[in-house]
């Protein structure tokens, strides 16, 4: 097993992403590609195994949604650093749809990226194999105040400085 980033702590990850073909054993934890899980979900649902679906960060959530909003985890893919798309996917699932399961950022992901993901709401972030993950992990920590509503319901400084102030 390998450790990821999952609600602000290091753990091991007891999910496995499968490829096309790959044999699915019941009683597992197991992220397929969507194509995947489209061309095969009744026979991946009746497996026993929990499924999670990899989005592509070209896919318009929201059409999804009905396929989708049963899944215990939606890992969303950064395929290269500079392509913040699947940021946009993880607010419209969290804010505008509401998706309480698991949501993994996972691909070109760096450690200066992982403040930003948990704001937009991922709950677990698999950087790439070359961040070190305990930087990862501190990089949460280094913003005390933010500025924007976001997806991860931190209080805003200008909610602070309202809800100090007597009325």
């Amino acid at each position: 097993m390998s450790r990821i980033l999952k609600n602000r702590r290091l753990v091991e990850d007891d999910w496995r992403l499968i490829e096309d073909g790959a044999p699915v054993c019941a009683g597992e934890k197991i992220i397929v590609p969507l194509r995947r899980w489209r061309e095969e979900r009744s026979a991946l649902l009746a497996s026993a195994a929990a499924v999670g679906v990899l989005l592509p960060n070209t896919e318009d959530v929201e059409a999804l949604w009905p396929e989708i909003a049963d899944r215990p985890l939606i890992a969303l893919q950064f395929p290269v650093f500079g392509d913040g798309r699947a940021l946009s996917q993880a607010v419209v699932l969290r804010r505008r749809l509401g998706f309480g399961g698991e949501l993994r950022a996972l691909g070109d992901i760096l450690r200066d990226q992982v403040f930003g993901l948990q704001r937009c709401g991922f709950d677990a972030i698999v950087p790439r194999a070359d961040q070190d993950l305990e930087d990862c992990l501190r990089a949460l920590a280094e913003f005390s105040v933010v500025y924007q509503p976001a997806a991860d319901g931190l209080e805003t400084v200008w909610q602070k400085r309202r809800s100090a102030t007597p009325a």
